[in-house]
């Protein structure tokens, strides 16, 4: 006579960040402690939306742990079977495809914003007038203050009397213009 024990605990979370899922880490956590040897998914996308090398990474933490995976409608997603070792070198694979493509995406978008003239970074949190603009200035080239004080004595940040600063000294006219304005800073 044979028995099969089945202990089943559901992990079920509403948010899809992984580090924000309280049930995710849970699940990770009993992994740890080997309270249970196989995890049953649905599908890999239901495990992970972050992506093929952040699903790779929680897979290799779960075999880190000495525990399978099965994906309950993709057959080929089980650690238990005789393609594990090749389901994880394709995985692996495409994590590093990915990372190459994303990169390369990331590279090309900025580059074409800088092409067309955009800003790159945040945009300015404060907009002077040239009245102040002028004061800090002025404040600056009669010397004895540092740039530190002038921000605290102009109600504005460090960042933004160092821009000031870099346009009286004439360092490159980009940084003393406001985005969609002539005016310098």
């Amino acid at each position: 006579m044979c028995f099969l024990l089945i202990l089943c605990a559901v992990f079920l979370g509403a948010k899809w960040t992984q580090n924000e899922r309280a049930e995710f880490q849970a699940m990770f956590r009993d992994a740890s402690q080997r309270k249970f040897d196989v995890l049953l998914f649905w599908a890999l996308d239901r495990l992970s939306r972050e992506g093929v090398l952040e699903t790779l990474q929680h897979l290799s933490r779960l075999t880190a742990f000495g525990v399978g995976y099965r994906s309950f409608t993709e057959q080929y997603f089980d650690s238990c079977g005789i393609f594990k070792d090749a389901v994880i070198a394709i995985i692996a694979t495409v994590a590093k495809q990915e990372r190459v493509r994303i990169s390369q995406r990331v590279r090309a978008g900025l580059d074409l914003a800088r092409a067309k003239g955009r800003r790159i970074g945040r945009p300015p949190q404060t907009q002077l007038s040239s009245e102040l603009r002028s004061n800090i200035a002025n404040a600056y080239q009669c010397g004895g203050t540092s740039l530190r004080a002038l921000a605290k004595k102009f109600g504005t940040s460090l960042a933004t009397v160092q821009r000031c600063v870099a346009c009286i000294k004439g360092l490159p006219t980009e940084e003393c213009y406001l985005p969609d304005s002539s005016t310098p800073l």
